[in-house]
């Protein structure tokens, strides 16, 4: 792996702990203004400087996102469909990498859609685009979408999270389910989990001190954070699971705290 990969893995997953906080806003790509991101600059702006790297489009960095930020930037470089679309996973490039480059990425995302209807499309579209990674030093973050009829367990995530590693993604994101150890152990790079869909804060940081419990280096949240009831406080606990090592309740106590105005 040379200097240049190693430098961008390095401002995604901090050095000190090894571990990060992704904010995923790039939801828009497929969900268009879905709920918490309707007015996008106005909810993601203030959850900035409380993210290890934040995840979105092109689009919503080019539109709504100052270039004189500082925190990392990871962009979604897959797509195709919409929420409308019956064959929803079926995703090709839509973000060329020497774009990805000029928009000074330190990183690009990509779904790996196993057990889809176009399961081999998808699978062979990001394994050519992580060929140009490598080619530029841009790691690759691999995001294990799940089908409406797939079932989200253990062997699936544990099957879809060594592919996309095995084929030469750089860091996984999942979901995390019961028996994520394994999922973890049987995996050759970081994983990071998915927020997935909207929980109660106690539930959400449960399931982030449960997944760093069981080996993730970290989240990659998004709407149980922007359609918290507090974003800006919900973003400051999970962060305190993650890099703080707080159990879920002093995670949740804080998150209480942040809400009621206290410092």
């Amino acid at each position: 792996m040379d200097w240049g990969m190693r430098n961008r893995l390095s401002k995604i997953i901090k050095p000190k702990d090894g571990r990060t906080v992704m904010l995923a806003v790039d939801h828009g790509y497929f969900m268009g203004p879905t709920t918490g991101l309707d007015y996008f600059q106005k909810m993601v702006n203030p959850l900035i400087p409380h993210a290890d790297t934040l995840m979105l489009t092109r689009g919503a960095l080019r539109n709504w996102v100052e270039p004189t930020v500082e925190v990392p930037i990871v962009l979604r470089v897959s797509g195709g469909t919409s929420i409308l679309n019956e064959n929803l996973l079926h995703e090709g490039e839509v973000l060329g990498i020497k774009d990805a480059i000029r928009l000074n990425a330190s990183g690009v995302a990509w779904s790996v859609l196993v057990g889809a209807k176009y399961e081999r499309d998808t699978i062979l579209g990001f394994t050519k685009y992580i060929d140009r990674c490598e080619k530029y030093g841009i790691p690759m973050i691999a995001v294990t979408a799940v089908g409406k009829d797939m079932v989200r367990d253990a062997r699936y995530m544990s099957l879809a999270s060594r592919m996309a590693a095995e084929l030469g993604a750089h860091i996984v994101k999942t979901y995390f389910v019961e028996g994520f150890e394994k999922v973890v152990d049987t995996c050759p790079v970081p994983i990071v989990i998915a927020g997935g869909k909207k929980l109660p804060e106690p539930d959400a940081l449960k399931m982030a001190y449960d997944a760093i419990q069981a080996g993730a280096i970290g989240v990659d949240m998004g709407r149980n954070i922007f359609q918290s009831e507090d974003p800006v406080a919900m973003i400051q606990a999970v962060n305190s699971v993650v890099h703080d090592n707080h159990s879920p309740q002093e995670a949740f106590d804080l998150f209480n705290k942040l809400k009621s105005g206290g410092q």
